[in-house]
């Protein structure tokens, strides 16, 4: 099991950036991909981006492609999200999470196949 702290989230004009960080807790945590996922008000939550538990291999969804990079530290344990050239529909709640599979071979996307999950932090952007 994972436990995993988000942090970084703020309030930021458009054009913007924001670093979000995921600091995590456990064995396991080398050997797992790990994710980023978002909730807008009134909206399901939706991936964002993820990386393989090497961080040889990640997947964005199409709106953040070119914008938003996601790496890892594992000396570290923390996942980092770097989010440039921010939009008023970035806004959300981001949530990291943990896949429940260690050294999973491609990149997981759905919810389902995450079984940590943080807190989330709120990212606000202004239009």
């Amino acid at each position: 099991q994972v436990q995993l702290v988000e942090s970084g989230g703020g309030l930021v004009q458009a054009g913007g950036s924001l670093r979000l960080s995921c600091a995590a807790s456990g064995r396991t945590f080398t050997s797992v991909a790990l994710g980023w996922f978002r909730q807008a008000p009134g909206k399901e939550r939706e991936f964002v981006a993820a990386t393989t538990w090497s961080g040889t291999n990640t997947y964005y969804r199409d709106s953040v492609k070119g914008r938003f990079t996601i790496s890892r530290d594992d000396a570290k344990k923390i996942l980092y999200l770097q989010m440039n050239s921010l939009k008023p529909e970035d806004t959300a709640v981001y949530y990291c999470a943990a896949d429940s599979v260690t050294y999973r071979t491609v990149v997981p996307v759905y919810e389902t196949s995450f079984g940590s999950w943080g807190q989330g932090t709120q990212v606000t952007v202004s239009s």
